[in-house]
């Protein structure tokens, strides 16, 4: 069992046979045929010279990583001025490494292996000789310099020590409660000192009783601390940590349209306290989370001796612009038609043949209450229809529904012709810059006179195609259905000139075209989306009313979970009921919707 071939051991490993004869003549084993015989020794002499090619021959280093962690507790002002503590894990590692000297010699073959190594190849040691010895050199040099610098810093500290306490202290600055350092500017660098627990874990009750002394006090340093707590370690630690500043800091303090009292003191770096301290100098008693504007909020921080700067407006659009970083791609979006007309012309029943359900029956007096806002697939696109009231008393809430409108379908009734109503919904339309569509109702009627109703109309400025115009005239019954699929290939006609076009990956935008308070659901807003992209969980600002979107409902009551540009949605959410022609725009900030719409609110 003490001797093999080279074959069969070319066999035990797997390898082939020239091989395995090239690695023994490179581990110095002269073996020429593969019938040769192998003997132990020379398959340790294969098996030490594959250690050392792979760089296996070295011993691994003894090494012990010690990790030690330590929590420790921060007590910190926020913004608002309360006492926040905070909890901070310190986290050690120390690695030892056991020295050549200390290691125990086992048994004579390990001083075998680096003789073997020495004496293996010394044309390739002395050709590698010179390269190693310069860099040998450099490495000494490098060390050299590294230790002359290090005696340099540590002789600089030690005369800038001996400077700190020979020099007088430094003057202090009043109207600031920070606590005194004991060594000006000067840190102490080195292992963190062991802080004894008792004494660290000090309760906020006996802390609250100790009488916090000024900057300006003789006794401040002496009533700092308790008794205990003013050992050398402590001292130490507390240079480390905190650098007094000798003189004043004047930042530049942007002040926005609203701000409250506590974002200001943030803002200075101070304790709301000492800026509620100069509104009452000045005359106005004010708490900690009052809104201030941009006027009072600028004298304010130039009596405290700041900078004072003038942010951005509040006002929405320009939130929007300011927080909004994604790239607007603008798509093709649905036309929003307004119906307009003068009371009982059959705006709601043209509306009602569009989209095959009734809803005059439910209104009171068969008179439209609101602002109906109505999404529809037909067969040739899709179309958003406001339905405005045509009575006299809801001029403002029809000027409103031609503020959010790309075309007018103004509805005359072949029987009346033009009246008061129709003539105001023309000039809606004329100071919004809207194309007109002209629909001549109750056409079925005996008594109908359309040719009567265009010569009215000429007298308003609105002239058809017939007579040379710029304006499209179509006949339609809205009992019978007559002339409706002509009527809604006109607004999409006129929509494709139009190029109707908005983006749909941004926040969104819209008006408010009803807004109502519910019995079972709260304030319930319906809102026409006029760019980007709603969301349910979005925070919505709509006027003096905002809050987070709970539920969104289309116009049939299904609850959706998005909804894009020109699509009607019903809101659940806001805080207050919004008013009707409010425009809507989407916040990243719930906190600054809320302070907009309390400086509303006035």
């Amino acid at each position: 069992m003490g001797q093999s071939t080279v074959t069969k051991f070319a066999e035990e490993l797997g390898l082939p046979v020239d091989l395995l004869i090239e690695q023994l003549k490179s581990a110095g084993v002269n073996k020429l045929a593969a019938d040769d015989s192998l003997t132990e020794v020379d398959k340790s002499a294969l098996l030490e010279y594959l250690r050392r090619e792979h760089g296996q021959s070295q011993a691994p280093k003894n090494k012990i990583t010690l990790t030690h962690k330590q929590n420790k507790e921060i007590k910190k002002t926020d913004s608002t001025g309360r006492a926040r503590t905070i909890q901070v894990e310190v986290r050690k590692k120390r690695v030892l490494v056991r020295r050549e000297d200390g290691q125990p010699v086992d048994t004579v073959a390990p001083e075998k292996k680096p003789i073997e190594s020495e004496v293996k190849p010394k044309t390739r040691a002395h050709v590698l000789g010179e390269d190693e010895i310069s860099m040998r050199e450099d490495e000494a040099k490098r060390h050299a310099a590294l230790a002359a610098a290090q005696a340099e810093d540590v002789r600089k500290k030690q005369e800038a020590i001996a400077k700190a306490n020979a020099a007088p202290a430094a003057k202090l600055s009043e109207g600031t409660l920070h606590r005194p350092a004991s060594k000006a500017g000067v840190k102490v660098e080195g292992k963190e000192k062991q802080i004894d627990k008792s004494e660290k874990d000090w309760s906020d009750r006996e802390f609250k009783k100790r009488t916090l002394k000024g900057r300006g006090d003789a006794s401040a340093a002496s009533g700092w601390r308790s008794p205990k707590s003013k050992s050398k370690t402590r001292e130490e630690n507390e240079e480390s940590t905190f650098v007094a500043p000798t003189e004043p800091i004047v930042r530049d303090i942007h002040v926005p349209e609203t701000i409250s009292v506590a974002d200001l003191a943030h803002k200075m770096s101070v304790k709301a306290t000492e800026v509620i301290k100069v509104l009452m100098n000045m005359g106005m008693m004010v708490t900690i989370n009052q809104i201030l504007d941009q006027d009072t909020g600028m004298i304010v921080v130039g009596e405290m001796g700041h900078n004072a700067i003038a942010a951005l407006d509040n006002d929405p659009e320009a939130l929007i612009d300011q927080d909004s970083t994604v790239e607007a791609i603008l798509e093709i979006r649905p036309p929003v038609v307004t119906v307009m007309g003068h009371v009982d012309h059959g705006k709601t029943s043209l509306l009602d043949y569009i989209r095959t359900t009734r809803v005059a029956s439910g209104e009171a007096g068969g008179i439209t209450q609101h602002i109906g806002a109505y999404h529809v697939e037909t067969p040739r696109g899709m179309v958003t229809f406001l339905d405005t009231p045509g009575h006299e008393a809801f001029t403002a809430m029809r000027a409103r529904g031609a503020k959010a409108t790309d075309i007018v379908i103004l509805v005359v009734a072949a029987d009346d012709g033009v009246m008061p109503q129709t003539i105001e919904a023309i000039h809606h339309a004329k100071a919004g810059n809207v194309p007109l569509v002209v629909a001549i109702n109750k056409i079925d009627k005996p008594e109908a006179a359309p040719e009567r109703v265009k010569m009215e109309l000429v007298a308003q400025e609105v002239v058809p195609e017939d007579f040379g115009g710029d304006t499209m005239f179509v006949e339609v019954s809205a009992k019978s259905g007559q002339g409706i699929d002509k009527l809604l290939e006109s607004v999409l006609l006129q929509a494709e000139v139009l190029e109707l076009k908005a983006p749909k990956n941004t926040p969104a935008k819209g008006i408010v075209i009803e807004g109502r308070l519910d019995k079972g659901r709260g304030p319930v807003a319906t809102i026409l989306i006029q760019s980007g992209t709603l969301k349910r969980g979005d925070t919505l600002l709509a006027g003096t009313a905002f809050g987070r979107i709970r539920a969104m409902l289309d116009e049939s009551g299904k609850e959706i979970k998005e909804a894009g540009p020109s699509i009607p949605v019903e809101v659940l959410g806001l805080a207050d009921v919004p008013n009707a022609g409010e425009d809507v725009v989407v916040l990243n900030d719930e906190r600054k919707a809320r302070e907009i719409a309390l400086f509303r609110q006035g």
